[in-house]
């Protein structure tokens, strides 16, 4: 009911009966029991009468603490990917934000305007809220941060990060930014940050123009996922490529001959697996190997297929 005040001042006891199911007497009932507890409502009886709420009244702060906020957020954006629909995850986060203490309020809007995603891939894993909450509101005022990070090899070291935006990614939360000790912009996981702190120097060098922390991930991941560099050319349109190809997959780029894909493989015969399950006509540009590959697969599907079962 106090939702339905807040955002339709004037309200008719018809309405808010309708909207809540009930009727007008359990309206009446409601309104009684809110100034019971001490909410400051008007009710104005006749034709043109209704429920308001003073224009600056906001609930009560929630009773959460700034980690817990974050950590409900946090859940929040990384479930919309994965079948909650849009509208839905807007409208729950905008009445988590009504009622949050104004400093954890800011700090949630920091972070979803410097969120991203990648498509996904599995639940997602959330790290600490209080950790993700400050990179976030770093990166949204453009400040310098001291980190102290541990590397997949368990060894730790501390740095100044020029935090740009986070990205959820495979179930995993990812911070793109400049770091100070490579003088490049780097990708972090996000749970590895084991502390931080304002930088000595609080200034932020600004990102590049038209700078896309969701591409630099997907490329940077890329750049590890293997060995050897794959060029293959779809014949197929881009929309029908993009359907079967995720972003964190492969590049993709429409060609007057057709789709441009790029990646990286560890395995020839894995990648030949996968591009064989593209259900589309294609021809591998490089390199040789991936070729013989396929060649392989086919001749070994060949044999199959002219296998006959039965007595």
């Amino acid at each position: 009911m106090l939702e339905l005040l807040q955002d339709r001042p004037g309200i008719s006891g018809r309405d808010l009966a309708r909207r809540l199911g009930v009727g007008e007497r359990t309206v009446r009932r409601y309104a009684a029991h809110l100034a019971d507890l001490g909410i400051p409502l008007t009710a104005e009886r006749g034709r043109y009468g209704g429920y308001w709420l003073p224009p600056a009244f906001r609930l009560p702060p929630l009773a959460l603490t700034d980690k817990e906020a974050a950590a409900v957020v946090l859940g929040l954006l990384a479930g919309s990917p994965h079948g909650l629909p849009g509208s839905t995850t807007e409208s729950a986060l905008a009445k988590i934000n009504r009622v949050l203490p104004e400093p954890v309020a800011d700090q949630v809007a920091a972070l979803r305007d410097t969120f991203a995603r990648t498509p996904p891939s599995g639940p997602a894993a959330a790290p600490d809220p209080r950790i993700a909450l400050d990179l976030a509101t770093a990166a949204r005022d453009r400040r310098r941060v001291r980190i102290t990070y541990q590397s997949w090899r368990g060894e730790t070291s501390a740095r100044d990060l020029d935090p740009y935006g986070l990205v959820l990614h495979g179930g995993r939360w990812y911070v793109t930014g400049l770091d100070s000790r490579s003088a490049e912009i780097r990708v972090f996981r996000v749970d590895r940050v084991r502390s931080l702190e304002p930088a000595a120097d609080p200034r932020a060098a600004p990102p590049p123009p038209g700078y896309d922390p969701a591409a630099q991930l997907t490329a940077a991941l890329g750049e590890v996922a293997g060995r050897h560099r794959v060029r293959v050319l779809l014949h197929t349109t881009l929309e029908q490529a993009a359907r079967r190809v995720p972003p964190a997959a492969a590049t993709l780029v429409q060609t007057a001959e057709g789709v441009l894909l790029e990646t990286r493989a560890e395995r020839f015969d894995t990648m030949a697996g996968y591009l064989a399950g593209l259900g589309c006509p294609l021809t591998v540009q490089h390199p040789a190997e991936l070729r013989a590959a396929l060649a392989r697969l086919s001749d070994r599907l060949a044999s199959c297929a002219a296998r006959t079962g039965g007595p």
